[in-house]
């Protein structure tokens, strides 16, 4: 199903090049055969010869398919060497979703991969009470989610030169799934929290701090209610924190950190949180640099990586429409490349996207533009390997 979807999503984007050529400055070298976009290549070889990764792509619902044929366009044009082994999943549409299981042995088996958005119903179907995406990540024990919030120059904000990073336990919490109505009208939702997993993200964190040449790591709670729960979490920060002298902790309750996030984003640098709360900040954060359409994100366990966009809306509504924004699958499919060690394809594309986001004559509806998934596409082609 996924092939399908995304061949026809493919030879839509292949008509709009062979409309555009005419036309548009973004094809200066044009698109000659039926091939069309997949014609588009830099003038040089992009590198040494490598062996082919192998990568899972799991499109997702809404506009996932057509931001993922983005990602494949961009990648042939940049002669990335990676190959794509497609399966479609969905919880809205279970008659054309392959197994959990298939899923789950394909991520495994490669290690990586890249994921659009799978809707999560708001109804109990069946009864069933724990979401397809809780699922994937119990089985590929996923337990950290990070999402970049970075400013993109091109893109008008409120704040300038954000750059911090969300990072989210993504395990449990109130995301554990154990709710039952204990009697006619009264739910119990259960909140669980471990030293184990409480732990392991904050070691996550101060780690992530490390490598990547960060300062401070701010742990974000509201152990002022939750006294246990968020207490334990709070204490495994602290107990973390002293095996990193080097790396400030500072802690913040959670209705406090939204207002300190829209008020004054730079002093934060790592920020570690819960689920629940990790689940909201990470969408206010991308508000502040653009909204859904431009931040990327990843989730990990201890042996595999997955990177899809860091806010998680499926954009159902844009479905067939060409109009959804590729930039944040783009990023997001940039930090897989550095994940496997493909650091110039992955710099290569990067500045070929931040070029077209920063002369902003090519922008999505989300953007304020009224260009289509398919101009900015071409856009990022035409400037590789500049």
């Amino acid at each position: 199903m996924a092939s399908l979807v995304i061949s026809s999503f493919r030879s839509g984007l292949i008509k709009g090049a062979q409309r555009y050529s005419s036309n548009c400055k973004y094809l200066k070298r044009g698109v000659q055969t039926s091939q069309g976009l997949l014609q588009l290549s830099v003038n040089e070889p992009v590198a040494k010869s490598m062996k082919k990764h192998v990568v899972t792509m799991v499109p997702g619902d809404g506009v996932g398919a057509s931001l993922m044929t983005s990602v494949q366009d961009v990648f042939t044009a940049a002669g990335v060497p990676v190959d794509f082994e497609e399966i479609f999943i969905s919880e809205v549409q279970p008659s054309q979703s392959a197994s959990l299981d298939t899923v789950v042995e394909s991520f495994k088996r490669n290690g990586v991969g890249i994921k659009g958005i799978i809707a999560t119903p708001a109804d109990a179907k069946g009864g069933v009470l724990e979401s397809l995406n809780m699922k994937l990540r119990r089985e590929l024990d996923m337990f950290a989610n990070v999402v970049w919030i970075k400013s993109m120059p091109g893109i008008k904000t409120r704040h300038k030169d954000m750059n911090f990073v969300v990072i989210r336990e993504q395990r449990e919490g109130e995301y554990s799934g154990l709710e039952h109505e204990s009697t006619h009208g009264v739910v119990e939702s259960l909140k669980i929290m471990t030293r184990d997993n409480s732990r392991r993200i904050a070691k996550f964190a101060f780690d992530y701090a490390i490598r990547h040449n960060r300062k401070k790591v701010t742990a974000v709670h509201k152990a002022n209610i939750m006294k246990l729960g968020d207490g334990l979490f709070l204490q495994c920060c602290h107990e973390v924190a002293a095996m990193y002298p080097r790396i400030e902790l500072d802690t913040v309750i959670v209705d406090n950190c939204c207002m300190q996030l829209v008020s004054n984003p730079h002093q934060f640098d790592v920020m570690v949180l819960p689920n629940l709360y990790g689940n909201i900040v990470d969408n206010l954060a991308a508000g502040l640099i653009g909204g859904a359409g431009v931040v990327p994100g990843g989730s990990y366990s201890h042996e595999v990586a997955v990177f899809e966009p860091g806010a998680r809306h499926p954009y159902a509504e844009a479905f067939g429409k060409n109009i959804a924004n590729p930039t944040a699958i783009l990023r997001a499919a940039c930090k897989m490349l550095q994940h496997i060690h493909l650091d110039y394809h992955a710099d290569m594309i990067s500045k070929a996207l931040y070029k077209v986001i920063e002369e902003g004559k090519i922008r999505t509806p989300d953007m304020g533009g009224y260009s289509s998934t398919t101009d900015l596409t071409l856009a990022v082609i035409d400037n590789l390997n500049l």
